[in-house]
């Protein structure tokens, strides 16, 4: 097993920088960049046409500005024309575009390789710090959300294929398609109007996921404020996420009751339980332990962009989002880099969990022709 971990990791290697390559490749390709942005706000078509020089350039928006030129600056961004032609490579220097792509692509992995992100274009922060400071929202709704559609989806699973057909089966599946087709951010929009003072109750708060004094609460009331804070979005997540699951592990067991280990396990006199637990369980997991880290990606990083807007968390699907339609390039990279570990290691987390489940699987064998 030793062996196959080593090898996975060799492996993501090469994974990693494939999805780099190809991300970055694209990049160049995508218009309005983060120099055609400020071009034009410097033209006058963005209303913060000096906030990244105001930073530390002091008066140069004010003075590119008045350096238009009655003649049109050859260069190959739109809206140039009638900007001094030095001063739009100052952009380029500024932005790291003055250097040919391949330099660039090479320089970032250098960096990358000791987790050097880069910096924000436009938040004049690490993205690595940026990164660190939305990790507690996102980590909160996809730890909660995940485990809880665990819990309650592989137990109910269970129960339905043990019932199958019955009544308990029909209208648990009835419950369930009701809650899948509800989509999460309008049943978290229902739970606003609901719990947190939309019109009925005000119970829950909506924004952030502790209060603005939880450094002074003493640790278990710390707790609390943050279980306070979770319920709403954590619900909302979760109602729509084990409907797939649950019949997932229900017909996962189906499949395996029907088996003639298990018909035999029965006829040797072995209690029900025994037969599921002991001998079904292991089986039937397998299928299901093998969509976790799909889920859980999916909850982590995608599902969660939705709920974070809605009840005003900033995390990292928000960030994501926002560097995107900023044109924010090294947020976008530094943010699918640190993905693509993620999404990396919880795969070979997969693999180890298969085999604490199943003793009987070898990723090292050799198959036989």
């Amino acid at each position: 097993m030793l062996t196959y971990i080593l090898r996975r990791l060799a492996f993501m290697i090469p994974t990693i920088f494939g999805i780099l390559l190809v991300s970055f490749a694209v990049i160049q390709f995508v218009p309005g960049g983060p120099v055609d942005r400020m071009i034009a706000q410097l033209q006058g078509h963005g209303a913060d046409a000096t906030s990244r020089f105001a930073g530390g350039s002091g008066d140069m928006a004010s003075q590119a500005q008045q350096q238009a030129l009655t003649t049109g600056a050859q260069s190959g961004y739109r809206g140039a024309q009638g900007l001094d032609p030095e001063f739009v490579k100052e952009l380029e220097k500024m932005y790291g575009f003055d250097k040919p792509a391949h330099e660039r692509f090479i320089q970032m992995i250098g960096n990358y390789l000791r987790f050097d992100l880069g910096e924000s274009y436009y938040r004049d922060v690490g993205v690595m710090d940026l990164i660190l400071e939305k990790m507690p929202v996102s980590i909160s709704l996809g730890l909660w959300s995940t485990l809880l559609i665990y819990l309650i989806s592989i137990p109910l699973g269970i129960r339905k294929a043990v019932k199958d057909g019955q009544s308990f089966d029909i209208w648990t599946s009835a419950v369930i398609f009701v809650g899948y087709a509800i989509p999460s951010f309008l049943f978290a929009i229902l739970l606003i109007i609901l719990f947190a003072g939309g019109r009925y109750f005000d119970i829950f708060p909506l924004r952030g996921i502790v209060s603005d004094n939880w450094t002074d609460l003493p640790w278990w009331q710390q707790g609390l404020d943050y279980l306070w804070h979770m319920a709403l979005p954590t619900a909302a997540m979760v109602i729509s996420g084990f409907a797939g699951l649950t019949m997932l592990t229900k017909n996962s067991f189906l499949d395996e009751i029907n088996k003639q280990y298990v018909q035999t396990a029965r006829a040797k006199g072995l209690s029900e339980q025994r037969v599921l637990y002991g001998h079904v369980f292991r089986n039937a997991m397998l299928i299901v332990i093998a969509g976790f880290p799909a889920a859980f990606m999916h909850i982590f990083f995608t599902g969660s962009l939705l709920i974070e807007i809605t009840f005003s968390l900033d995390g990292l699907g928000l960030l994501g989002y926002e560097s995107i339609i900023n044109r924010d390039y090294p947020v976008v990279l530094g943010t699918l880099y640190f993905y693509a570990l993620i999404g990396l290691v919880m795969t070979l987390i997969r693999d180890i969990v298969y085999v604490l489940v199943d003793p009987r699987i070898n990723f090292e064998a050799t198959p036989h022709a």
